[in-house]
């Protein structure tokens, strides 16, 4: 019956309106707008859909876009029991890369009808870090509410999330300290065992292969190696140096090169540059300045290939895989992936960001370079994902789409994806308080082991007492409700006490530091990149968001010490 009905796959020209304006000019015109280097005409490439079909959708369900879509938009090839989008759409000025001229509204374009029918979400949906993904996506698979979504090309199918602050600011993963982002990595690997639990979905973390790396060099060492290295050099370095320098290479002069990512350099030049980089590097030895930006490409891609293991857990690519298959809405997969950033090690997230942030630049040039998100996403997918073992050929397919599928979402999402959610944050505090309580009554469990006899029971009130009496409990009697002791050691001005209220943000504390400060015209530039700290309490250390509620966040750490210094440069 599907190849009874199956309708007769439309021309490319139906689609384009081709037949609708004069032969020669549409031709010519379409011709300039589609044709491009060798390269670029080969790039396309159909990706079907995954997972099992409904009886009434047509067999040739497949996704086919241009190869540099614009971010905020591009067109799709609807299935054929379906409108053309492009048909609904009046016409508009457009750049020759298909986005709307910057005075057009896009909502115009589309009524909200058209939204519901095409399966193109609105602009923005608001996205919340309060709530455990894992309770809400259990409450809305109980409610049958999830919404689905299929994995298409496009960019404009990608969702575009707003995440509203709230009276505790935002954090950063870099903005806690190591022994709570530590908790932070755990909890997130629970909360996404649950995640997909919901779903039916086993987290199996097989064991990956592990291949030794060396001990020294840059290529197939590892990241903490490398790192150890530098911070001899930089103790505040977060990304490998030479990694670092790679950026910088191609940025100097490949950001415009078309292709940059796709081209291999010489082969000659990039073998004798590996060597010398394995030699010379750490002696800063090495000569930068004869290197080529597309041999800096080249050596950028084997350098995370050649990891001992991938910069991302490929042993949960599995469980993306069946999640997927289930057609979840982006917000659904974004959550996932957000789970899964926050339990990767530093040294991992932290150069995942940094590599982010340089594709982002490259893809900010993409009417010159070709390289739109998705070509980056499928070109370095199999360099950031990979596995050793042996795999079919339908296993190591599926597993490079979904790979580059949730590259394109970390790109997307790159400014929201390094938040720490608020909901891991607090359970951060109550695994401190829960640690807090036990040090606290292990000196009186120690006595009572020690002593065996009546006196032991008579001298534990007075050990109660001695705990009430602790140098912190002192401290917060001297200081009235409301009102905390700002500390700013680096500063002339080193303490200050802060009456608290409601509208009291961290950035009008920073604010007052600055204006008692301002005689020294040193001290106001010291002061510019300067942070609050809550330090101790239930937290180890919390650089704030210059827009929390310190009352707020007074209440939930009446114990934490206030300092302000500088922030760590990342």
């Amino acid at each position: 019956m599907r190849k009874k009905n199956k309708q007769s796959v439309r021309d490319v020209r139906d689609i384009f309106g081709v037949r609708e304006s004069p032969p020669r000019d549409s031709c010519d015109n379409h011709t300039n707008q589609l044709d491009g280097t060798k390269e670029e005409r080969e790039l396309p490439t159909v990706i079907k859909a995954s997972g099992s079909m409904p009886d009434d959708a047509s067999l040739n369900s497949t996704t086919l876009s241009d190869t540099s879509p614009d971010k905020e938009g591009s067109f799709a090839v609807p299935k054929s029991d379906s409108v053309a989008i492009l048909e609904t759409i009046p016409d508009l000025p457009v750049h020759s890369n298909g986005s709307p001229e910057p005075g057009q509204p896009v909502q115009n374009a589309v009524s909200d009808d058209d939204y519901l029918e095409k399966n193109i979400p609105p602009e923005a949906e608001e996205l919340s870090f309060e709530v455990s993904y894992s309770e809400m996506v259990t409450e809305a698979l109980k409610r049958n509410k999830l919404k689905k979504s299929d994995i298409k090309k496009e960019d404009y199918v990608l969702t575009k999330f707003i995440v509203q602050k709230t009276r505790f600011g935002l954090t950063e993963a870099g903005d806690l300290s190591a022994e709570d982002m530590k908790k932070i990595r755990h909890l997130s690997l629970i909360e996404l065992t649950a995640f997909f639990d919901a779903f039916g979905i086993q987290l199996k973390r097989n064991k990956t292969e592990k291949v030794k790396g060396r001990d020294n060099g840059i290529f197939g060492v590892p990241l903490t190696v490398l790192l150890d290295s530098d911070r001899k050099k930089d103790p505040g370095v977060k990304v490998p140096l030479v990694l670092q320098k790679f950026f910088e290479k191609v940025e100097e002069s490949g950001l415009e090169s078309e292709g940059i990512f796709r081209l291999s350099g010489c082969t000659a030049k990039v073998k004798q540059y590996r060597e010398e980089l394995d030699a010379k590097f750490n002696a800063d030895k090495f000569k930068w300045d004869k290197m080529c930006h597309r041999e800096a490409a080249v050596m950028l891609k084997a350098f995370f290939r050649e990891l001992p293991t991938s910069l991302f857990p490929v042993e949960y690519i599995p469980a993306f895989i069946s999640l997927m298959e289930r057609g979840p809405h982006v917000k659904v997969q974004f959550q996932a992936l957000h789970l899964m950033i926050m339990a990767l090690p530093d040294a991992n997230r932290d150069t995942a960001e940094a590599l982010m942030t340089f594709f982002s630049k490259v893809i900010a040039n993409e009417s010159k370079n070709r390289m739109s998100l998705w070509n980056i996403s499928t070109v370095m997918a199999p360099n950031l994902f990979f596995s050793r073992s042996k795999h079919s050929d339908y296993e190591e397919l599926l597993l490079a789409n979904t790979a580059a599928h949730i590259i394109r979402l970390m790109l997307k999402y790159q400014k929201i994806l390094w938040k720490v959610p608020s909901f891991l944050i607090t359970q951060v505090r109550r695994m401190n308080e829960a640690t807090m309580l036990l040090k606290k009554q292990l000196p009186s469990v120690r006595k009572l082991l020690r002593r065996r006899t009546l006196e032991r029971e008579t001298a534990s009130p007075k050990t109660s007492k001695v705990l009430q009496k602790s140098p912190s409990a002192r401290r917060m009697s001297d200081v009235p409700e409301g009102v905390i002791r700002v500390h700013a050691p680096l500063l002339s001005k080193v303490s200050m006490a802060i009456q608290l209220n409601n509208q009291t943000k961290a950035k009008d504390i920073l604010a007052k530091f600055q204006y008692e400060n301002s005689h020294g015209s040193s001290e106001c530039i010291k002061i510019q990149n300067q942070r609050l700290y809550e330090i101790g309490g239930n937290i180890g250390e919390h650089c704030l968001d210059p827009d929390a509620y310190i009352l707020d966040v007074y209440r939930i750490n009446p114990q934490a010490e206030w300092v302000i210094k500088p922030q760590p440069s990342s």
